[in-house]
């Protein structure tokens, strides 16, 4: 039977596998995602990290449990930014076929979780389940829709010290059927390793997030495009630009709100 415990999840997903394996033979598939694997599994124990399981090319992991993880969003957000790192270098580095076209996607998301060993009388697994295991899985995927690479709940983002690691709000979602909106982040890198003009950008950013929070869809326009002069390939930005057109062409309600909503998996 389980316990409560509470975790900080981490899934990763690698972009477009199925189009990349598509183009490569079974056993050259194989070895890249051996290679790939073998690079990012030490990265999760390394940080105190328990692997939970690989789903084709997707990791989950999880810490805070069996054993007591201090820091664990810490840890967490570590492992995620190390991992982006760490692709980054297999890919100058190795020349197994395929491998210059791996890009990943991450959703760490911490909440309370039934932890243990979980299953039926034939098979166990050493496992997490609850909501906040399912929420950590959907910002993995929203990764997809705002264009970053690495997607935070509010619920990780407390855990995380700003003068160590930059964060940037992103949005409010509400997956449908759940309650209540949560605040999601990108985690863009450690304070120390990013350059001025990326912080500059996120700056401009907010500035952006916060005019079309208040409706002044017009302002926030020019200030998303400000940004996109300095990051052409921006994500959030041009993911902004689109929805302002859309308000601006169908003005809602006065009971609008700055809240997304999607639809479960």
């Amino acid at each position: 039977a389980g316990s409560s415990r509470e975790v900080t999840v981490l899934f990763s997903d690698l972009r477009g596998f199925t189009t990349i394996s598509e183009g490569l033979a079974p056993q050259e598939t194989g070895l890249l995602l051996n290679t790939y694997f073998d690079t990012m599994i030490p990265i999760v124990f390394e940080h105190e990290g328990t692997l939970d399981k690989l789903m084709g090319d997707a990791i989950m992991a999880f810490f805070g449990a069996p054993g007591e993880v201090k820091d664990h969003p810490r840890k967490a957000a570590e492992t995620a930014l190390q991992m982006t790192r760490r692709l980054a270098e297999l890919k100058r580095g190795r020349t197994e076929k395929g491998i210059d076209k791996l890009a990943v996607g991450i959703g760490l998301n911490t909440g309370v979780v039934t932890v243990g060993n979980l299953g039926s009388q034939h098979f166990m697994d050493y496992t997490v389940i609850g909501d906040a295991v399912n929420l950590g899985s959907r910002l993995e995927g929203l990764n997809k829709t705002y264009g970053t690479s690495i997607i935070v709940s509010e619920f990780t983002a407390r855990g995380l010290d700003s003068s160590r690691f930059v964060l940037r709000e992103l949005d409010r979602v509400r997956v449908k059927g759940k309650g209540d909106a949560v605040g999601i982040f990108e985690l863009a890198g450690f304070r120390e390793e990013l350059a001025q003009e990326r912080l500059d950008v996120i700056e401009t950013f907010n500035a952006g997030l916060d005019q079309y929070k208040r409706r002044e869809w017009e302002k926030a326009r020019e200030t998303f495009h400000r940004v996109l002069e300095r990051a052409p390939e921006d994500g959030p930005s041009i993911l902004y630009l689109e929805r302002i057109s859309r308000l601006l062409e169908n003005p809602p309600g006065p009971d609008w709100e700055p809240v997304t909503t999607f639809t479960t998996k």
